[in-house]
């Protein structure tokens, strides 16, 4: 049965959208302020803030207000929320697929073995 969390689901529903995942590539080398996090994009800069807030609800950043401008950072903690649970069922994965792989070459073991001869009947005289 899954058992997924309201934090979960929204770490990987802001993880879902593109442009939140530039801002996560961007934030990867260093904390930067919304304005700087929207100079690449077409969009609006209240585009852009919803992307944050997203990102925030998600647990993948932090925001903190300095001076006149909001500087974004990565929280590592989430991060390391969402590698574990993908490794989880990464290993989930090859665990049941290493037992496939065994039993589909004991099945082809099997049937490469010699038949063995049917008895014969005995015929009456």
């Amino acid at each position: 049965m899954l058992q997924q969390s309201d934090p979960l689901d929204r770490l990987f529903h802001a993880l879902s959208d593109g442009t939140r995942r530039a801002m996560l590539d961007r934030l990867s080398h260093g904390p930067a302020t919304v304005s700087e996090l929207a100079a690449p994009f077409t969009t609006s800069l209240a585009a852009i803030v919803q992307h944050v807030q997203v990102l925030e609800s998600g647990g993948l950043v932090r925001t903190e207000k300095i001076g006149r401008s909001r500087q974004v950072r990565i929280d590592d903690e989430a991060v390391a929320r969402a590698e574990r649970w993908l490794t989880e069922r990464r290993l989930q994965w090859v665990d049941r697929l290493d037992r496939l792989g065994a039993m589909l070459e004991a099945e082809e073991a099997a049937d490469q073995l010699p038949a063995k001869p049917k008895p014969r009947k005995k015929r009456k005289p």
